[in-house]
């Protein structure tokens, strides 16, 4: 390409941009305020006690109004995005690919979680040694749908060569009823997250396996906001990332260090896997 063709090409891909900025601008103009909801904080006071502060910095960032709405209970954000109450919505995986299923949701953003594990462990001196000497044990576990207190350890059985509702007896009995199972020796091993792990068993209890990094949780947008919004939302979320982590990762520790960038839905296929092994396929089709 020479020196003119060069200059072309860059002239018209600067005005391409800037045309795109002033019509998501315009977009952004057409509406009032965001109604936004977090999957984890189901009363008003909870919400504004851990994402006050990042409220305040997306709706600086964005220069609109930004509203909390309290949710009925982790899977109704996606109800409330079908049903236009709400805009946006922080989700974690698993509600995600539920929302990404029977709504016309649009991710926008995902905020990486670098410390985001599920971890398998099992009593000192356990005969147990990998996941695949699970087979005929029980195993606890945190709550139905939970990333890393279900899902992430159904889909590490399953690459074990373990059928999860066949080979092993499953009890979910919560963050605290889990971890005091294995505590008490009523179950032959337990699985949960990372932060559980460190800050209550680590150093008592071994550890046999670690998963995978797990996928981060998704600013999910619904039909009610259009193409334009959704497009300037994501692109100043982008470029402001820094303010936001800093206000979320003030209240939520479980963003500290995390980034913003594109979703890649395919991430997401770990769920989905774990949900048809577990007989589920109904939370993510249509």
């Amino acid at each position: 390409m020479n020196r003119r063709l060069f200059l072309l090409h860059s002239l018209l891909f600067v005005t391409s941009c800037t045309a795109t900025q002033v019509s998501n601008s315009v977009a952004i103009d057409r509406i009032t305020k965001i109604r936004f909801a977090i999957t984890d904080g189901n009363t008003l006071e909870k919400l504004k006690e851990d994402y006050d502060l990042f409220r305040v910095a997306l709706a600086e960032i964005l220069e609109i109004e930004v509203d909390l709405v309290p949710l009925k209970n982790q899977v109704s954000g996606a109800i409330e995005l079908k049903q236009g109450q709400v805009d946006l919505v922080l989700t974690g995986p698993s509600e995600y690919v539920i929302a990404r299923s029977r709504t016309n949701a649009v991710p926008v953003v995902v905020i990486t979680r670098p410390n985001y594990y599920s971890i398998i462990a099992v009593p000192p001196n356990s005969e147990i040694k990998t996941v695949a000497d699970l087979r005929g044990k029980t195993i606890a576990m945190s709550d139905v749908g939970s990333t890393s207190g279900h899902l992430g350890p159904t889909q590490m059985l399953i690459e074990a060569g373990l059928d999860p509702k066949t080979d092993v007896k499953i009890q979910m009995l919560g963050d605290e009823g889990s971890v005091a199972a294995l505590q008490k020796g009523e179950v032959d091993a337990w699985a949960g997250s990372t932060s559980d792990y460190q800050e209550i068993l680590q150093g008592k209890f071994p550890k046999i396996a670690q998963s995978s990094l797990l996928p981060g949780d998704v600013f999910v947008a619904g039909s009610s906001l259009e193409p334009a919004i959704v497009e300037f939302i994501r692109s100043r979320m982008i470029q402001d990332q820094n303010k936001l982590i800093q206000a979320i990762s003030a209240r939520k520790s479980k963003y500290r260090g995390s980034t913003l960038k594109l979703v890649q839905d395919s991430d997401y296929d770990l769920i989905r896997k774990a949900y048809q092994a577990i007989g589920q396929d109904d939370f993510i089709t249509k």
